[in-house]
């Protein structure tokens, strides 16, 4: 690999790694007894327009036998409801409890105090490029993966 390849994986796996242990960190010191892999499978249920097994596993890019094992969890821990769909029996709906809406609260709050201290301390608002890399960062990591 070239020098700034060897830099550009380097950054990208360290600003990964940064995020989730802070995220998981931040998460128990406000009193969430979750794993950040059980919160990130909460906040796909919530933005799941179809709260379907399927479609959550879909959004999660994870198998439907793997998602079955992570909501057993969480419905023994009480942050998740499963039931069938009335018009197809099939269908497995996903309904998250108040104690999860709780913890995906403390989640976003994370998320949103996260951004604004990345926006003053880099002044991101003035740096379209650094938005722009983002968003091509983004963008390729939808379309490849």
């Amino acid at each position: 690999m070239s020098r700034s390849k060897d830099v550009i994986n380097e950054l990208l796996v360290e600003v990964f790694n940064h995020i989730l242990s802070i995220e998981g960190q931040t998460l128990r010191e406000r009193g969430v007894k979750l794993s950040m892999s059980e919160v990130h499978v909460l906040e796909a249920i919530s933005t799941s327009e179809i709260k379907t097994m399927g479609n959550v596993a879909k959004k999660l890019r994870i198998t439907l036998g793997t998602l079955t094992t992570s909501i057993d969890v969480l419905v023994r821990k009480k942050y998740v409801v499963r039931s069938r769909a009335k018009d197809d029996k099939r269908k497995v709906i996903l309904q998250l409890t108040d104690q999860a809406l709780e913890v995906l609260r403390i989640h976003e709050k994370f998320h949103n105090e996260m951004v604004e201290s990345l926006i003053v301390d880099l002044e991101v608002d003035k740096n379209e490029a650094l938005i722009k890399s983002l968003e091509n960062i983004s963008e390729f990591f939808k379309q490849k993966y």
